[in-house]
This record gives C-alpha cells, structure tokens and sequence, in this order.
C-alpha cells in the first residue's frame, strides 16, 4: 500500500493532545475544588456587614475584626464606659470598641482545637498501630475464615454513623466515657480501625515473605524480622493510612455533636456554634475554618509522597 505511513499511538504512551487535555481537566477541578476553600479563607477577613452583603464583594477592606471575634468574647457597653476605659490595648481592642463593645475574655476555641489535636492524633496513632498488627497477621497466617472475618471489619465501615449513634450514646453514658477525650479516642479508633486493616493489608501482600525468612534465618525471632523488616518495607502504607485515618477524625462531627457538650467538644460541632449580635458570626466562622484547615493540610503534605501509592495499591503486581 502507497502513501504515508501512520503512526500508532502506543496504549501506554498517552499522546499530546491526550497529556494536554488531561491536563487541563486537572486544572479546572482543582481550581473548582479551590473556590469554596477560598471562599472562606476571603470571609475571615471580612466585617460582618461585608461578609452578608449582596451581591456578595469580591474586593473588600481586610478587617481582623473576624479572627478577633474568634478568639475573644464580647460585650457591649456605653461610649462612657467605653471611653474611660482609655487608649485600646491592641488591635482587636480596637476594632471590638469600634462596635461600641469591649473584650471580656476570651473564647472556647483553642480548647476546641486542642481538644481536636489530641483526639485526631490519638486516635490515628492507635488505629494505624493496631491495623497494622491485624493486617500483618491476616497476611501471613492461616485464619480460619479469613476472608469472613475481613468482609465483617469492612462492613463496620458501612453502617452510617447516626444508625449506631444513640447505642453508643447510651453505652458511654454507663461507662462514664461522655464527653471524654478517651472515649474519643476509643469510638475514632474503632471506626478507622477496619479501614486501616483493609490497606495495610495489601501493601503487607507485596512485600516478598523471602525477606523475614532471611531475617530468620539470620537468628531473628518473628517479633524482630517484623519490626525491623517489614515495618520499614510497610512505611509508604502506613504513611498512606494515617492520612486516611486522620482526615476522618480531624473532621468526625455526628458522633462529637452527640457524645460532647463542654469539656471533651472538637472545633467541628465548635464553629457553627459562634454567633454575633445579629446572628451567625461569618468572619469568625471563616477564620476560625481556616485555622482548623491548616493542621491536616501540613500533615497531607508532609506524607503527599506516599499518598498517591496509598491510594492505587494491588493497581500493578508483580
């Protein structure tokens, strides 16, 4: 046959045109996924009446009148109280008596937000330890019914947290646990945990069995071929899960609305809670979602190189 010769597009290489659209689609749902985000981040800068304003201002005077609203309580009082009061100490006593109010103290969120920290991290840290001890064991002995056992983990994962929420409720209230840091950290462990035995599991599927029997054979026992060679070998997996197991803990709310009230309550059922004298404080619900974006975004990025195997694990074997 005459005429110029085609060029096949290998099924692996993808083409130009293929790279470039990809690309652009990439773009435009980050940059979508971004508005909201932005959104946000925008009204924590903004007055009140600017952040109810419509049409809604896109260029506004920046204002810290938010994140002071966030962190301290308010009261309003006379010009003359007010004013004998002397020069303001600091911005935010500043832009308060702006509004003919003073500071009376300071608010409940940083506590919400250690309490966050505590409960999040704790509960991570144990569900990815006792995951990866379970998904070990799965992997490399015979379990009767195991594959029964592993479905009945999974399927903890697919009730919906309301359905289960009132026995619990009335459980933690028997035990003491409600409104705890520990019975917290306990309900978020026991969540993540069926997810974390799940992932950890494949990821200890690749790694060749070869490796522990040289280590054996070398004169270690199974407990140290575990800890000083698959562990290392598991270390993108576990890196991946705690990301997983974090994020759903870090932004957990159905189960911290009903078993927290005061001493043991997360910045989640928190934040809705903040109101101005008009109603919802919108700069204040702004900074202070921005503030509680921070921490899991720096622990995403910090772990970001073992998330993308994390997540398309067993996609190519061996």
């Amino acid at each position: 046959m005459s005429g110029a010769p085609t060029t096949a597009h290998s099924v692996v290489e993808p083409s130009a045109n293929s790279k470039r659209i990809a690309g652009f689609l990439v773009v435009l749902y980050a940059v979508i996924s971004m508005v909201p985000l932005g959104w946000i981040f925008a009204t924590g800068w903004k007055t009140p009446p600017d952040s109810i304003s419509y049409p809604p201002k896109i260029v506004f005077e920046p204002s810290l009148e938010g994140y002071c609203n966030l962190f301290t309580t308010r009261t309003r009082q006379t010009n003359e109280y007010i004013e004998a009061l002397g020069p303001p100490q600091g911005e935010c006593d500043e832009v308060t008596r702006r509004r003919e109010m003073v500071i009376a103290g300071t608010s409940n969120y940083v506590p919400r937000f250690v309490n966050s920290l505590i409960i999040a991290f704790g509960s991570t840290f144990l569900a990815v330890s006792l995951g990866v001890f379970s998904a070990y064991a799965f992997s490399r002995f015979k379990i009767p019914l195991a594959d029964d056992l592993l479905f009945f983990i999974l399927s903890t994962r697919m009730m919906p947290p309301i359905a289960v929420a009132i026995p619990i409720y009335l459980m933690y209230r028997e035990l003491g646990l409600s409104d705890s840091a520990l019975g917290m950290i306990l309900l978020y462990t026991a969540v993540n945990v069926s997810l974390a035995v799940w992932l950890l599991k494949g990821f200890i599927d690749e790694i060749p069995r070869e490796y522990e029997e040289a280590a054996m054979i070398d004169g270690y026992t199974r407990l140290h071929a575990f800890f000083k060679v698959v562990l290392p070998q598991a270390a993108t997996g576990i890196a991946a899960t705690a990301i997983f197991c974090m994020i759903f803990a870090w932004n957990e709310y159905a189960f911290a609305v009903l078993l927290t009230s005061g001493e043991a309550q997360t910045a989640p059922p928190f934040i809705p809670t903040i109101i101005g004298e008009g109603g919802m404080d919108w700069p204040a619900v702004g900074a202070g979602t921005t503030l509680f974006l921070i921490p899991i975004v720096f622990f995403t990025i910090l772990l970001r190189k073992h998330l993308l195997r994390g997540i398309t694990f067993g996609a190519v074997r061996k």
